[in-house]
């Protein structure tokens, strides 16, 4: 069947070229998609841009570059077990369950990996895996999956890619996931600081180019459209390890050329999750809903009003631990937006009073270990109401600061569905209220938090009023010395 279709596409690409100028159009609608997805463990972004990886490099120059951070305890330590269960998935471990690198009480069926998916979608594809853990192949990937090789120990990182460039070479695949582990053990035996660190990653830079080079190779390239993404599990500390929840440990990054990707990009707005769900669409494959997965293609970037917000972004002021390096907050709303705090109380910690605009590295920084990390559903910038870390200097009055939105249209009559993602801890007497105004009228509630909501995509029903043509949304903060309130996304659609 395979050879059929090639040869189909090579006519129809001949006849393309006959076309004169629409050929280039032509060439691109046959062109038969395919996605390698290579995984490097425990590799730092910022150690690859200080050592010697020539290849690691030009694909960054040849497509875009992605970081991110990772959730830590309660949500799941910064283990590969939970890691690559978010990469192959495309769901948070809240919904996978993989807390550790047992697998202890997995949901991996509920949740199955990028692979599985793809041949219950479309089984004529070829799926190809091979792993230097092994825990990845014989846990995380189902049977479902075509080929799955588990590396012998003694082959290792060699062995994985020289069968991964034995397949890409001499077979047609049309989906491929390969793990490296060197930069992991190197991490854990002399730490991220090291040479020997940075001597891994130029190894496993080598064996990049090696499995890169065999897609490149193909005879068949020419008719084909590579997707190829390089991501990782998690970071490490300098002095060596990862499990715990400091900024090294929680790193990411995203690679990927091929596809709709543009030469040189840079974006914040990407996560883990995203690397399955762009697999799934860039093959042709329809995300279902009822999946529930928690990334979005690379190729549908959805920035919010908050994420234009990036550019604006300011260094601490009370917060001194931070360092001046870090830059992440504002208090200036976006476009549309505004912050009503007129019952808000004086002084207390600059960077919090009121609704702020922030990163996660600022956020999480400023207070760690308090599960601000499991805000995983929030991206790039994002809005928060922080009474906690607001009373950290003295103080008048409460918290009570209320974000509102720009007046969206809806139908008078219609119902219209509001979507936010929310993380809020609780503590009384804080509380959480959403609200909305039509045409400017009295403000109504339409959801309350009194109780924790760790990282949730909301969508709550609106039934626009008869008459009504706009509606406002408010998002009002009040407490004490208590917890916080992260929104994110926030729409109006009509249904």
């Amino acid at each position: 069947m395979d050879l059929t279709r090639r040869s189909l596409l090579a006519g129809a690409a001949a006849l393309a070229i006959s076309a004169g100028p629409l050929n280039t159009l032509a060439r691109a609608a046959t062109r038969t998609r395919k996605v390698l997805v290579i995984g490097l463990d425990g590799v730092l972004l910022s150690r690859v841009r200080d050592a010697d990886a020539p290849h690691l490099k030009s694909l960054m120059a040849q497509g875009l570059t992605a970081t991110s951070s990772l959730y830590a305890e309660p949500l799941a330590p910064t283990l590969s077990g939970p890691g690559w269960s978010t990469v192959l998935t495309g769901v948070w471990p809240d919904k996978h369950n993989v807390k550790d690198n047992s697998f202890g009480g997995h949901s991996l069926a509920q949740y199955p990996d990028f692979l599985t998916r793809i041949e219950t979608a479309k089984p004529r594809l070829s799926t190809y895996a091979v792993a230097s853990w092994n825990a990845i192949t014989d846990t995380i990937l189902s049977s479902r999956v075509d080929t799955r090789i588990s590396t012998p120990a003694a082959e290792y990182d060699a062995g994985t890619t020289s069968r991964a460039v034995a397949r890409l070479r001499n077979s047609n695949p049309d989906a491929v996931f390969v793990h490296l582990d060197d930069v992991d053990h190197a991490g854990h035996s002399q730490g991220a600081a090291s040479q020997a660190y940075l001597d891994a990653i130029h190894g496993v830079d080598s064996r990049v180019g090696e499995i890169v080079t065999a897609v490149r190779s193909r005879t068949t390239y020419a008719s084909e459209d590579w997707l190829i993404i390089v991501t990782t599990d998690h970071g490490h500390t300098d002095a060596g390890g990862h499990g715990g929840s400091s900024w090294p440990e929680r790193q990411t990054f995203v690679i990927a050329t091929g596809g709709t990707t543009t030469p040189g990009s840079v974006r914040y707005d990407v996560k883990l999750t995203d690397v399955a769900a762009s697999a799934l669409a860039h093959l042709g494959i329809p995300i279902n809903p009822a999946w529930a997965l928690d990334g979005r293609p690379l190729s549908q970037a959805a920035p919010d009003d908050f994420d234009a917000l990036r550019t604006q972004l300011q260094g601490p002021m009370d917060e001194t631990l931070l360092g001046t390096k870090v830059v992440g907050f504002t208090h200036t709303p976006p476009p549309g937006w505004s912050v009503d705090n007129s019952s808000m109380g004086a002084a207390g910690v600059t960077e919090w009073r009121g609704w702020t605009f922030t990163t996660d590295e600022f956020w999480t920084k400023a207070a760690p270990d308090q599960e601000r990390e499991s805000n995983v559903r929030a991206r790039n910038v994002f809005a928060v109401a922080d009474g906690d870390e607001w009373y950290d200097m003295d103080l008048t009055g409460t918290f009570d600061s209320t974000l509102v939105s720009p007046a969206w249209p809806v139908t008078g009559g219609k119902t219209a569905t509001l979507s936010y993602v929310t993380h809020y801890r609780q503590e009384s007497p804080q509380k959480g209220e959403v609200l909305v105004s039509y045409n400017g009228g009295t403000p109504i509630s339409v959801q309350t938090y009194t109780s924790d909501v760790i990282s949730r995509a909301e969508k709550l029903q609106l039934n626009v009023p008869a008459g009504a043509t706009d509606v406002r949304v408010r998002f009002r903060y009040t407490g004490e010395n208590n917890w916080y309130w992260a929104i994110d996304q926030v729409r109006v659609t009509a249904n």
